[in-house]
């Protein structure tokens, strides 16, 4: 792999627009960049990003979620900057030569994602999938007590970038938000609290509210099972925006059946996508979306997402440490 900037190629697969694509130029002056993304693409859940094979060959660094798979196409590559928080693609053995850095996005997705997780607490707090069904048929007819976020105990577990932003609003309105993360010695914004995995069990009877933001890891898999759906309080809203199998869907659907828990909002699922048969879609207390808190579908999180890129594009011709590196 190269040693000097004389010998190193950006290619840019990130949506730019004119201006944009100057500050990158700015950053890394004496550097060639290609820039291959579609500006259209703004907006969109997803973006996807497409390299010609000529550029493939030279590219020491790339800007985007190129294919997996196509990672031996790229020779001299010395370091993928993702769009994506997550980059377990890329860091499985074998897929990237020994050497290749590999750093995130993660901290552009906070404030999409904790927003999302609220709109589905609240949804659920306030009766409204039931409310949305009546009106369907014209029903006018009273759902009974609801709750509120003001005074309630909310259970944040993975205090992250995410993690932190929902235990900001959530204390904004009135919520006692306690964390639960791997070093409980570092601390959050927004928590009265921060616990390690050993005391979840102790903490789970107290909480109106579960948070799940949890990467997929041996350790997480089915973190919330039958034994902690039993533990938790009776009308307490379990939430989900990090990885499907942090859950066990078949001892959720027995405790939203037997109205030991009173809701549940998931934005991932196990299996993912969730089949079309899967009893889960019919649960009246179960409100499921398609995987999209995390998207590219606010403006702010596709700003941040370029900040970071374009921080690092300047780290990489300075040779200075990346952010967010996670390989």
């Amino acid at each position: 792999m190269s040693n000097d900037n004389e010998t190193r190629v950006i290619v840019n697969c990130l949506p730019l627009t004119d201006e944009e694509r100057a500050r990158f130029l700015a950053a890394a002056p004496g550097i060639p960049q290609h820039f291959v993304g579609e500006p259209d693409q703004r907006g969109r859940m997803v973006w996807k990003a497409v390299v010609p094979k000529e550029l493939r060959a030279v590219a020491t660094a790339v800007i985007g979620n190129i294919p997996a798979a196509d990672a031996h196409d790229y020779p001299n590559l010395e370091w993928i900057q993702t769009w994506s928080a997550g980059v377990d693609a890329y860091t499985k053995p074998g897929v990237l030569a020994e050497g290749v850095k590999v750093t995130s996005a993660s901290g552009a997705y906070g404030q999409t994602v904790s927003e999302h997780l609220f709109a589905l607490m609240w949804t659920l707090m306030k009766h409204l999938p039931a409310y949305r069904d009546q009106q369907a048929t014209g029903t006018w007819t009273d759902q009974g007590r609801a709750m509120s976020p003001d005074g309630a105990t909310m259970l944040v577990i993975g205090a992250g970038d995410i993690g932190s932003h929902f235990a900001r609003l959530a204390s904004a309105v009135g919520a006692h938000v306690i964390g639960v993360r791997r070093n409980a010695a570092k601390l959050a914004d927004g928590f009265e609290s921060m616990h390690g995995f050993d005391e979840l069990d102790a903490l789970l009877p107290a909480a109106d509210v579960v948070v799940s933001i949890v990467p997929s890891t041996p350790q997480t898999h089915h973190l919330i099972n039958a034994d902690r759906l039993a533990l938790m309080k009776p009308g307490a809203i379990l939430l989900n925006a990090g990885r499907g199998d942090a859950i066990d869907p078949d001892a959720l659907l027995e405790a939203l059946r037997d109205g030991r828990i009173g809701g549940a909002g998931l934005d991932v699922t196990e299996p993912e996508p969730l089949p079309a048969g899967h009893p889960l879609w019919r649960e009246p207390n179960c409100v499921i979306t398609p995987h999209v808190a995390g998207g590219m579908h606010l403006k702010a999180t596709e700003d941040r997402i370029i900040a970071i890129a374009l921080e690092n594009v300047a780290n990489y011709v300075a040779r200075r440490e990346l952010r967010n590196r996670r390989r």
